[in-house]
Formats: C-alpha cells, sequence, structure tokens
C-alpha cells in the first residue's frame, strides 16, 4: 500500500469509528464515500477542518501555518529520507518534477549530510603524515604518481581520477 504500518492502524481504526457513525446516523447518513466526514457522512465544513488543524499545531508545539504547508513538510520529508524523485512524485501525486524543485526544501540536516559524505569522499585519515593528518584521495594519487616512474604524454586533471 505504501503507508507505514502504524499509519495503516490510525486508518483502520478511523474507519471502524466511522462504521460506528453511519450505524446512528442511519437515513440520515450522506454517502460521499469520504474518508473524513461528519458524523452523518458530509463533507467537512473548511472552516473546521482549518479550525481543527490549528488546535492540533498548538497542542504538539509547532509554529502556526496553513494546511497546505503540511505538503511542503512531507516533501522535505522524503527529500531528508533520500527519496528519489519519481519515487517522490508518485508519492505525492506529482505528474511534473518541477514539483519537487517547488516542495521539497534544501534544509541543514541535508546540508550536513551532504558535506559528511563528500568529506568523507575527499578526505581520509594517514596518521603519521606531517599535514593536518588529512589527505584527499586525489593528493594522495598525484604523491603515488610523482613516486612512480613519468609516464609519457601530457597528464590532465582526468589521469588523476583512473
Amino acid at each position: 500500500m505504501g503507508l507505514p504500518n502504524e499509519l495503516v492502524q490510525l486508518l483502520d481504526a478511523h474507519r471502524s469509528r466511522q462504521v460506528k457513525e453511519r450505524g446512528r446516523a442511519a437515513q440520515l447518513w450522506t454517502d460521499g464515500d469520504w474518508i473524513f466526514a461528519t458524523e452523518t457522512g458530509a463533507p467537512i465544513n473548511p472552516r473546521t477542518d482549518w479550525s481543527h488543524w490549528k488546535q492540533l499545531l498548538i497542542q504538539a508545539g509547532i509554529r502556526d501555518g496553513r494546511l497546505h504547508d503540511a505538503r511542503h513538510t512531507a516533501a522535505t520529508v522524503l527529500l531528508l529520507l533520500g527519496v528519489d524523485q519519481r519515487s517522490m512524485m508518485g508519492i505525492m501525486g506529482w505528474s511534473n518534477p518541477a514539483m519537487a524543485t517547488r516542495y521539497a526544501h534544501m534544509v541543514e540536516p541535508i546540508r550536513q549530510d551532504i558535506a559528511a559524505r563528500l568529506s568523507g569522499l575527499l578526505w581520509q585519515s594517514n596518521v603519521g603524515t606531517e599535514k593536518s593528518g588529512l589527505r584527499s584521495p586525489i593528493e594522495t594519487k598525484i604523491e603515488t604518481r610523482r613516486e612512480s616512474a613519468p609516464r609519457p604524454g601530457i597528464r590532465r586533471g582526468a589521469d588523476l581520477c583512473s
């Protein structure tokens, strides 16, 4: 289904409560096939939905925001999790890749993760060197080549990565 098991359990419990509400409402029930509805099955008034959202934010101790802002949060969380763009588009219901740029925000934990990964890629610990103890693989490759016999021809930057 693509939903966390805990969320599926919450939705199942909600459905059970809604079935009971439908029984109590009897002929007053409006069958609109809404997941979230009033006690008689009618769509929730947008003002009521807004009020519930605001109350939820207060109870959770989260800064005030629009319900629509939750979409930005969801997309950013997917980005934090490293979800690829195509999967993110499928989860969020987007057909245009530009939506990922619009909704998924570059946040500090992502920047820190990228910096840590770059650090791991570019520098390795070399205890006993006269430098600060850190050498990049490129420095190591340059020194190794300097120590070996000179290669004929012109050396280009691409040669360092081979």
